[in-house]
């Protein structure tokens, strides 16, 4: 330690106390910083009662009433680029979909959809960097391919379908080998827009929180439909003409049917164990659930109204776009929720559900089958111990002389 001392290191006040003799701060998380320690971390009051007996009822006991794991640190881009690329990814699908069956009659509504695919695979890219933080961090995340990760996979998805779009959008309509390149592209880009527009449920599904976790089953189905009524939506309220219309209107009322069903489907597998429901139905996750609810419905009542005028056209495009994102952030939200409840970690676990119920894993370590619900063990209370009665201790009689 030489001649630096600790109070010295204190007073850097950079709260990691690195002495510069010994090691350097290097490396992706080196260059984090934050405005004030204590909202980084904490402190927390010293609890001087046992675990399960601290915090929480006696029926559910928990660990000292924290949270079992930490929530999610995304900021808001992670949401929204939920929806810029669900969006991106199902307009490439239309207008790979327009370009094979309608040929040359929906070639303005197929380049369209590739120019909301191309700008979505952008934005997206940008709203990604933000939540990273640095620009190179999205290039590390393309060093290696894992088919395991649905980050890993969904980087080079993201990656290829603006790569797809940008050269579709470059080269078809030319003649020769680059046209048929361009043509090629553009179903390229339909086929990477299929899990584009649902990767990101899967990915929350893969995670530990709680509620996305237990609506994994229903979660995707959910964001791809939502996908489509975004997409649908947004194509609503460029110029198009009158067959293209038509086409993406049919596309954006499928994918409210859908959403609307899909998020029933959502509720109901969330609905095994009321901890994991709660965030749909209180707090800001369950207001934003009810208002992408509600703009929903409102969007597909406007656009299936006979004689429809053109305000409600634009009404009923805008409650949709609105409706698609309230639906992003209401699951994200929710899983925010749900992670800072230590019962909704504990009690789905309790019920076998979890790691349990997908893996099959039926017995204990010790071989034992095991049994759901699990039993919550609890301690017998001590009886007071019986003091045995003191004995006095006589001192002998010495013998008279």
């Amino acid at each position: 330690m030489g001649d630096i001392r600790p109070e010295d290191l204190e007073k850097r006040r950079d709260g990691r106390n690195i002495n510069p003799r010994l090691g350097t701060l290097s490396g992706e998380g080196a260059q984090q910083r934050v405005k004030e320690l204590e909202e980084a971390n904490p402190s927390r009051e010293l609890l001087r009662t046992r675990p399960s007996q601290s915090g929480v009822a006696g029926e559910s006991p928990s660990y000292y009433g924290q949270p079992a794991i930490k929530e999610p640190v995304w900021i808001w881009s992670i949401p929204l680029y939920f929806y810029v690329g669900g969006v991106a990814g199902a307009a490439s699908v239309l207008g790979a979909a327009a370009d094979a069956v309608g040929g040359k009659r929906l070639e303005g509504l197929g380049r369209r959809c590739r120019w909301v695919g191309m700008v979505g695979d952008v934005v997206g890219s940008g709203l990604l960097i933000h939540d990273l933080g640095r620009p190179e961090r999205f290039l590390h995340m393309l060093r290696v391919f894992r088919p395991t990760s649905p980050m890993s996979v969904g980087s080079w998805v993201l990656v290829g379908s603006g790569a797809m779009n940008t050269a579709s959008l470059l080269f078809s309509g030319r003649r020769g080998w680059l046209g048929r390149a361009g043509e090629g592209a553009a179903i390229g880009a339909g086929l990477l827009g299929l899990p584009l527009s649902g990767y990101t449920a899967v990915l929350l599904a893969n995670t530990a929180v709680p509620f996305w976790q237990a609506t994994r089953k229903t979660l995707p189905l959910l964001f791809m439909s939502s996908a489509m009524a975004g997409a649908g939506s947004l194509l609503e309220l460029l110029p198009h003409f009158r067959r293209d219309e038509k086409v993406a209107h049919l596309f954006g009322t499928l994918g409210k049917v859908g959403e609307l069903l899909a998020g029933v489907a959502v509720q109901h597998e969330a609905s095994r164990l009321e901890v994991l429901e709660r965030p749909l139905k209180h707090g800001p996750s369950g207001t934003l659930w009810k208002v992408a609810k509600a703009c929903t419905a409102a969007s597909l009542a406007l656009g299936v109204w006979p004689g429809r005028a053109r305000w409600m056209k634009v009404a009923g495009a805008l409650l949709g776009t609105a409706g698609a994102i309230a639906t992003r952030f209401a699951v994200f939200r929710a899983g925010k929720m749900s992670a800072s409840n230590p019962q909704a970690t504990f009690q789905p676990q309790r019920q076998g559900m979890g790691a349990a119920e997908v893996t099959g894993h039926t017995h204990a370590s010790d071989g034992k089958p095991l049994k759901f619900p699990l039993p919550v063990l609890r301690e017998e209370p001590r009886k007071p111990e019986r003091q045995a009665p003191a004995v006095e201790m006589q001192e002998p009689e010495l013998p008279a002389h």
